[in-house]
């Protein structure tokens, strides 16, 4: 029992820190229809500028919104790359991926005098800050403030996108995604959506990387791989296990959707998976939330055309 316990905490804590990276890849990927592969840059930046802060003294939240800031920059420039040089969205993602390799290491290496990875086992974090502080650190002897705190930290995140989302520049982010053309009649321009939406959905995948690292105890340079796959499958998961929900929100099932994929990595592990084939594990999933996908968007076809 408390294995199982155990095991779903776990679960829990890192679907709620993945979420977060969902809703950042929901933007650029659902919204905006950018494939933008920038995100496995911009995580592991958010977790190293975090890193570093806390190291050097700042606290650990107001890390958080430096490195949420510095995740936006970088999407700011993948979508300058796009609009004003007219270069492909995936190749966009490309070059500002690989020129984050050098960002980040030179941030690492600076901020840690010469390491490669930021350790955080000796300094406060978002866990023991206030207000989380307040929360009591066990709970019928579970440790839950961490829980507790990744799960605020994602839906405070979701509420503010939801309401992004209503306002007049968020529903002309969601025009430009699906009729730019619309836009331009409406004589706004669409560069500057593209610009923005990828700005907040760097932002986010930035947020996750700090949150990640914080939880982790440490930020290092490889954490970024994959999480592009991560994102992805969590929103088309998401998205297709709980499209007949009515009334839930694209952002609601983004979350369960990253929850569901972070327990499939956790049982993995726990049936003794070896941690190097976990990637392949991430792969394999990704494969199989798009087959399935595909499998139930021909199902609904067929399904209107013979009600015809």
């Amino acid at each position: 029992m408390e294995i199982a316990l155990n095991l779903i905490k776990a679960a829990l804590e890192q679907g709620f820190a993945y979420g977060v990276l969902a809703l950042g890849v929901y933007i650029t990927y659902s919204i905006l229809d950018f494939p933008d592969l920038s995100v496995d840059g911009t995580v592991p930046l958010g977790a190293t500028v975090s890193a570093v802060l806390i190291i050097q003294g700042v606290n650990p939240w107001l890390s958080c919104l430096f490195a949420f800031l510095a995740g936006a920059a970088a999407g700011c420039v993948t979508g300058l790359l796009h609009v004003k040089l007219r270069i492909r969205p995936l190749l966009c993602g490309i070059l500002v991926m690989t020129a984050l390799l050098s960002v980040n290491l030179v941030l690492m290496m600076k901020g840690t005098g010469g390491l490669s990875i930021a350790s955080l086992f000796h300094a406060p974090t978002i866990v023991d800050e206030f207000p989380a502080g307040l929360i009591p650190e066990k709970v019928g002897g579970y440790a839950l403030r961490t829980l507790a705190v990744l799960l605020v930290l994602a839906v405070v995140c979701k509420l503010l996108l939801d309401g992004y989302l209503k306002t007049r520049s968020g529903l002309l982010l969601r025009a430009t995604g699906s009729n730019e053309q619309f836009v331009t009649m409406l004589a706004r321009n669409p560069g500057v959506s593209k610009i923005l939406g990828l700005a907040i959905g760097n932002g986010f995948a930035a947020l996750a990387g700090a949150a990640l690292a914080q939880k982790n105890g440490s930020a290092d340079l490889q954490m970024g791989q994959g999480m592009v796959v991560i994102g992805l499958a969590s929103v088309i998961i998401g998205t297709s296990v709980f499209r007949g929900v009515r009334r839930m929100k694209d952002t609601t099932r983004v979350l369960l959707g990253a929850l569901i994929y972070a327990a499939c990595l956790q049982v993995a592990l726990a049936f003794g998976l070896p941690t190097a084939y976990l990637k392949l594990l991430m792969a394999a999933l990704f494969v199989l939330a798009l087959v399935s996908t595909n499998l139930l968007d021909g199902g609904l076809r067929k399904t209107a055309k013979g009600g015809r």
